[in-house]
């Protein structure tokens, strides 16, 4: 079994075995003519119940063989241009070069003498995000797994400032579609999910900053403390932006601290044309970036960025085996001490590979050029009378639904709404995602590849029209 060890005697079978993988997915990705294959869970879950993990089949091709039976013949293609569901990209390839490096080396970034060059690679570019956001000298932050954490941390760190001896006084202010993981950290944090305060939004999704203003004065009368504002740069839903400038002043006013979830927004850092959007982020005490949202990396890379250095120390625990303290006068560089992980992969590598191939500019040529997409697809919904357009896009979100005609039942028109989307994934012609707005169910072309076209918005909506079509005709068949 030692055979099987990446070493210096294995060097040969390592890259024939990696080699042999990478073909079959070349070899998939060249032939992958739609997102999906419309396999269902009760077709697919069989073929992989029935396989006994402790029979190994000890041959890479056979192992290759079985793979595409399970996964890849099935998978979800990112890739494709009609893949226009969730917040998933398709990946730049010298992102997916260092994904290769990374897990072949197996670094852990928690240590200096486990990492090394990779810790002062991962603070560069921890360094390279905060002069982009415009923090200031004193900034810092570390990459972390996603959005949900690096939220987490930043509210810790919130919390932490706010030096309060109850815990049942502070308060986090967040919009109402703000990102679930603002209630989720506020549970695990022991303030529990009332401590958010949800503050409505205008029109076109973004904060109401009249509100934010009367809810951070109420609670200065009821004796709570604002200990944040969590202001968003991308909604999951809509793509709306906060309107951030605003959002400092009352911060600042009422002296809470100001988090900015950029973890969909965060590729405006890289924009030739719209960083404007963001303008007022560097304002902000922490950061929320999502490099596999919309800087075109493979998940995981992301991370959280701090105004003042210092604040991380509140993330700090040090272990005499690990991270001594010592190792803090003798200027040993450990992430350990910045980090809710310990164990963590050299995620930092695959965006250093895409700057260094691609530069920032290339990232923020792909971005733009998706924003773009997304207010064309706006101006076809817009004209299109089958179809009700949520909120014109700040990035490359759209939100609609369909409204058949001559029906008026808005729970009929919900019903036809979502068998339209289950029925095309069924068929894996196209994917797209779903919400509520006011109650009622819409559909969401979240819009990340480049590769995508006016044209294939067009023809998926009418695979969606069709769909509608169809649902209420059975719907009446039904009836009669």
């Amino acid at each position: 079994m030692r055979s099987h060890l990446l070493n210096d005697t294995t060097a040969e079978h390592y890259r024939r075995s990696v080699t042999e993988g990478v073909e079959r997915v070349a070899a998939k990705l060249a032939t992958t003519d739609r997102p999906f294959t419309g396999v269902a869970v009760d077709a697919l879950a069989p073929r992989i119940e029935q396989i006994d993990l402790d029979k190994p089949l000890r041959d890479t091709t056979a192992v290759l063989d079985e793979l595409e039976d399970v996964y890849l013949r099935d998978a979800i293609y990112f890739h494709h241009p009609r893949y226009l569901a969730h917040l998933n990209c398709p990946v730049v390839i010298p992102a997916v070069l260092g994904e290769a490096v990374l897990a072949a080396v197996n670094s852990s970034l928690d240590t200096w003498d486990q990492s090394a060059g990779g810790t002062l690679i991962e603070r560069k570019l921890i360094d390279w995000t905060t002069a982009r956001i415009g923090l200031g000298p004193a900034a810092d932050g570390v990459f972390t797994s996603g959005g949900t954490q690096s939220n987490l941390q930043a509210l810790l760190l919130a919390r932490e400032e706010a030096k309060s001896d109850s815990l049942a006084r502070l308060r986090i202010f967040a919009s109402e579609v703000s990102h679930f993981s603002v209630k989720k950290s506020a549970k695990l944090l022991g303030l529990g999910q009332d401590a958010v305060v949800s503050i409505p939004v205008d029109h076109d999704k973004r904060m109401q900053t009249l509100a934010l203003a009367h809810e951070l004065e109420r609670c200065q009368k009821d004796g709570l403390i604002p200990m944040a504002v969590v202001a968003t740069a991308g909604t999951t839903d809509f793509g709306s932006i906060d309107p951030l400038p605003e959002i400092a002043e009352l911060c600042a006013q009422f002296g809470a601290w100001m988090h900015v979830d950029a973890a969909y927004g965060c590729g405006l850092l890289a924009s030739l044309r719209y960083r404007d959007r963001i303008d007022g982020i560097e304002r902000a005490d922490s950061v929320t970036v999502d490099y596999h949202k919309s800087f075109f990396q493979p998940v995981s890379s992301s991370a959280v960025l701090v105004r003042d250095a210092s604040t991380l120390r509140h993330a700090t625990y040090h272990a005499e085996y690990l991270n001594p303290r010592r190792m803090v006068e003798e200027r040993i560089p450990n992430q350990v001490d910045k980090s809710l992980q310990t164990t963590r992969r050299f995620d930092a590598l695959k965006l250093w590979m895409t700057l260094r191939t691609m530069g920032a500019d290339g990232i923020g040529e792909l971005f733009d050029e998706v924003c773009d997409l997304a207010a064309e697809g706006w101006e076809l919904l817009a004209a299109d009378p089958r179809f009700d357009i949520v909120v014109r896009p700040s990035l490359s979100t759209l939100v609609f639904r369909c409204i058949p005609a001559a029906v008026t039942d808005p729970a009929e028109i919900d019903r036809a709404n979502l068998y339209a989307r289950k029925a095309l994934f069924a068929s894996g012609d196209a994917v797209v995602a779903g919400t509520k707005v006011g109650g009622r169910h819409y559909l969401k072309f979240t819009l990340l590849n480049p590769e995508t076209t006016t044209a294939d918005i067009s023809a998926v909506l009418d695979l969606i029209a069709g769909h509608a079509e169809q649902y209420l005709g059975e719907s009446l068949d039904r009836a009669c």
